[in-house]
Formats: structure tokens, sequence, C-alpha cells
């Protein structure tokens, strides 16, 4: 079985060596062997797991939580239902922060599309209801008929 040294591990997932040993000292790569000189030397199964790690820290999981998770692995068949329930639980919390994510850049677009069509014009008035500052309503429907029509927000915005 082939194994790596902390240094290729640390390239191959862009991480400092000194974050990896961060993360070892924290719990979270019980896995790890040794050798004879006291090296880590990390296997594919290992570096799957690190893989996991940082997608849960990316995914606003705290070490903490990541070291149990780490942890109920060691308790085997066990553990399972609670790993599960994990995993499930951050998932949902990972897909509210996507929708959110996906409404603000939604709107983002929009108001990029607003800008350029103002700036094409020479006037925002053009979005603007008359005599007033207040956006027409209108222009939010303009808008959502225009990407209903097969344009992309993306374009829409860049347009």
């Amino acid at each position: 079985m082939k194994t790596y040294g902390i240094g290729e591990v640390s390239k191959m997932m862009g991480l400092s060596v000194e974050a990896i040993r961060y993360y070892d000292h924290a719990g979270l790569l019980p896995f790890v062997k040794r050798d004879s000189g006291g090296r880590r030397r990390f296997t594919e199964d290992n570096i799957q797991l690190m893989r996991m790690i940082l997608d849960l820290k990316r995914a606003g999981v705290p070490i903490k939580d990541i070291a149990y998770f780490v942890s109920w692995r060691l308790d085997g068949d066990e553990s399972l239902a609670q790993r599960y329930e994990f995993l499930d639980q951050h998932e949902m919390v990972l897909e509210d922060q996507i929708k959110q994510l996906q409404d603000s850049l939604a709107y983002l677009r929009f108001k990029k599309w607003y800008y350029k069509t103002a700036f094409a014009a020479g006037t925002e008035k053009i979005h603007l209801l008359p005599d007033s500052k207040q956006v027409d309503p209108n222009i939010y429907q303009e808008y959502e008929q225009l990407r209903r029509a097969g344009n992309s927000a993306k374009e829409l915005g860049n347009r």
C-alpha cells in the first residue's frame, strides 16, 4: 500500500504542514501511522478523511465537532446512526446556506442588469416611477420575463 509523507500530503491538499500537524494534534487524524523514525505516513484513506475534514470545515463545522465525528469512526458500527445524523444535519445547513447565497447572487445580477441598462440609457429614470426615486415594481417583472425568455441572469448582467 502506497503511503505519503506530510510534505507530499501538504502539496496534494493545499495545506501547510503546520495545519496538518494541528489536525493530527486535535485528534482528527487518529488513523495516521508513523514510520520507525516517527514521521507520519498517510494512506489514501487518510487523505480521503482529510478531504472530508476540509469539506466539513468549509461548511462551517467547528473543529471540535469534526473531532467528535472522527472519533465515532473509532466506535465502528455502533456509531453509524450518529455519523449519518451528523452529516444529514450539516447537509441541511449547507443547503440553506447555498439557497441564501443563490438568492443573494440572483439579486446582485438583477442590480447589475438594472445599472447596466440605466447606464446604456444615460439615466436611472428608466427604472423609476415618474417624478420619484422609487424603483418601478414592473422593473422586477421585466427582468424576470427576460430571464424566463431564456436569458440567464449572468448574461443579463453582462449585457
